[in-house]
C-alpha cells in the first residue's frame, strides 16, 4: 500500500521534471569545439560549465545572472572504462531526470561551454574529489533545489 501511495505522490514531480526539461527554441551555439579536442585538453577535476538549452537552464541563468546554467566534473575514463570505448563517460553531472550520472563529452558538443581548471590542487586533492564524485554516482537529484527555484520564479502573493 505504501509503495502505491509513494508512486501516486511522485506523479506531480515527474510531470514538473518533464515540463522544465523541455528544450527552448532559438538557442544559438557559439562554441567551436569537438569531442576529441576536449578530451585531449581536459584534466581530472576540471569543471565544464554549460549554457544549457532547456527551460530550466533559462530559469537558472535568469536567477543567477550568469551565462552558465549547468556544470559537470571531468574525472577521466574511470566510470566504465571497459564499455563505451568510442564515447566514454568521462564527466559526472547531477541531472534532474537521471540523478548523479556519468556522461560523455559528446552530450555537450552542441552547447556553449567553458572549461574551468582548479589551481593549486595536489594529486591527493584531485583523487579525493574524484572518489567523492564516484561514490555519489546513482544518487537521486536533490529536488529541493527545484522547489527553491520555483519559489523565486513565482510572484509573491499579495498582502491582505
Amino acid at each position: 500500500m505504501q509503495q502505491w501511495i509513494n508512486q501516486l505522490l511522485s506523479i506531480p514531480g515527474r510531470l514538473l521534471v518533464k515540463f522544465i526539461t523541455r528544450e527552448t527554441t532559438g538557442y544559438t551555439s557559439f562554441s567551436v569545439h569537438d569531442v576529441a579536442t576536449l578530451n585531449d585538453i581536459m584534466q581530472p577535476c576540471d569543471v565544464l560549465l554549460v549554457e544549457g538549452n532547456l527551460w530550466l537552464s533559462g530559469a537558472i541563468k535568469y536567477l543567477t545572472q550568469s551565462t552558465w546554467s549547468h556544470s559537470a566534473l571531468y574525472v577521466g575514463n574511470i566510470i566504465s572504462p571497459e564499455t563505451d570505448q568510442d564515447d566514454p563517460k568521462v564527466l559526472i553531472e547531477a541531472d534532474v531526470k537521471h540523478g548523479v550520472v556519468g556522461v560523455p563529452l559528446s552530450k555537450f558538443q552542441h552547447l556553449n561551454i567553458r572549461i574551468c581548471r582548479p589551481v593549486g590542487l595536489t594529486a591527493e586533492d584531485k583523487h579525493r574529489v574524484t572518489n567523492y564524485m564516484m561514490k555519489h554516482l546513482g544518487n537521486a537529484y536533490d529536488t529541493k533545489n527545484i522547489v527553491d527555484l520555483a519559489r523565486y520564479l513565482l510572484p509573491t502573493p499579495p498582502d491582505r
